[in-house]
């Protein structure tokens, strides 16, 4: 039997109830839109509010307590790193209780910008250029509480690395795969499929093992990485040469 008028039916509720919960922040106006428009083509995501200014945001994202912030990196009022940087300081949550995702929006020649935003608490990277299934993918991987790094963004951040970190590329990629080859080799596992965009629960299920072992080998992962988030985990990894044909 379907609802009354004005009372939504069981189902159509859940699917409400089950909705990815969306906060957009781009000084765009077309760009906002044209990110609202992808977004509100899958039916499981649901963009709740959005702003073009970076203190703006971080209210909405208090107020609505959103699955994910999609943040633009280059904002009046505060920045996108400077948004995010405030909402893992408020320890924002979702009305869950997990703390709300952030992925943040690239041009290029922004590449400096990521590295920063690496360290500002950011789960995800995309590039405005970007396919539209990358941007429901990104969103979808962060509100499931896993890293994702666009393609374009992980070899943009290697680059720059290696561009201006100590020593060649060369240098970077024989340090980074040190530090990978003192890992575990199911830590390296875990870590490819990090780098892959995998949550927690997907990993677990992949490699056969409980939510709770993959929770506590990120854990080591990152401890022994010496990084501070799955994203930087992901950088590096790609830097090592992991994690690029994990997905499939």
């Amino acid at each position: 039997m379907n609802g009354g008028a004005g009372t939504p039916a069981p189902a159509a509720q859940a699917t409400a109830d089950a909705a990815i919960r969306v906060v957009i922040a781009d000084d765009e106006p077309m760009v906002r839109a044209g990110v609202r428009a992808v977004l509100t083509t899958d039916p499981g995501i649901e963009v709740v509010a959005e702003t073009g200014d970076g203190r703006e945001a971080v209210e909405l994202v208090r107020r609505h307590r959103p699955d994910v912030a999609v943040l633009d990196i280059r904002m009046p009022g505060a920045d996108g790193i400077a948004a995010a940087a405030e909402i893992r300081r408020a320890a924002a949550t979702t009305r869950s209780g997990a703390a709300t995702g952030i992925v943040m929006l690239t041009t290029f020649g922004e590449d400096d910008y990521i590295l920063r935003a690496l360290g500002g608490g950011a789960n995800g990277f995309l590039v405005k250029s970007g396919e539209p299934e990358e941007l429901i993918a990104g969103v979808r991987a962060v509100a499931d509480g896993a890293a994702y790094l666009s393609p374009k963004v992980a070899a943009r951040a290697v680059a720059h690395l290696a561009a201006t970190g100590v020593g060649g590329p060369a240098d970077r990629r024989a340090a980074a795969r040190e530090q990978v080859a003192a890992l575990t080799a199911r830590e390296r596992d875990v870590l490819a499929l990090v780098a892959a965009g995998l949550s927690n629960g997907q990993i677990a299920r992949r490699i056969g093992v409980v939510e709770g072992t993959v929770k506590a080998h990120v854990s080591s992962v990152l401890a022994r990485l010496g990084v501070a988030n799955r994203a930087a985990a992901a950088v590096l990894a790609h830097e090592a040469g992991l994690g690029a044909d994990a997905r499939g």
